[in-house]
């Protein structure tokens, strides 16, 4: 695990892991916009926390048919039988270029503020858009670790779960970059 102070009271941590095993007050889920569920992250987030998640998400109302969850927006539910209270849904973009960047970032941004409407102090990310969505490894890293260093609240730790090597390298890259100051 690599840790990087952010502040006197902020830190960014990075490992490689199971989102879903972590002891924090909320977990982020790459989620789909339907919010019911998908493969990798999203898949592992709703198996580990059991039904219940699926029926609480099914009761967050559509802002369109079949969307529940805009890309760039996040939705907060129970953790259920997960180890963290909550999970904060999100949409990631579908890479098409440079002009995902601004959705990428509001993906992380929302979700940040989520956490501090409720006042948490802990929170996991996995890396957002970075599976089947397609969007290049180290771009990613550099939107998401910036986002989360320059966020203010109430979130002191924020942790990066991130599975497979690549993803590992390509923040650990990025990070050692931002935070060598």
């Amino acid at each position: 695990m690599q840790t990087h102070a952010i502040s006197d009271h902020r830190e960014i941590t990075l490992a490689r892991g199971d989102i879903t095993k972590l002891a924090v007050d909320a977990i982020v889920n790459a989620a789909n916009p339907r919010l019911l569920g998908g493969g990798g992250v999203d898949g592992a987030i709703h198996r580990a926390a059991g039904p219940s998640l699926r029926q609480a998400c099914e009761q967050l109302p559509e802002s369109s048919p079949g969307v529940r969850c805009p890309t760039g927006e996040a939705r907060i539910t129970p953790g259920f039988e997960l180890v963290a209270k909550w999970v904060i849904h999100t949409v990631g973009p579908v890479y098409r270029g440079p002009e995902s960047a601004a959705l990428l970032a509001s993906a992380y941004r929302s979700s940040l503020a989520l956490a501090n409407d409720r006042q948490l102090s802990s929170l996991a990310f996995p890396a957002i858009s970075c599976g089947v969505y397609g969007y290049p490894l180290e771009a990613a890293a550099t939107i998401a670790l910036e986002t989360c260093r320059d966020h203010g609240g109430t979130v002191a730790l924020i942790q990066f779960a991130l599975f497979g090597d690549d993803s590992c390298s390509a923040f650990t890259t990025v990070a050692a970059r931002l935070f060598s100051t």
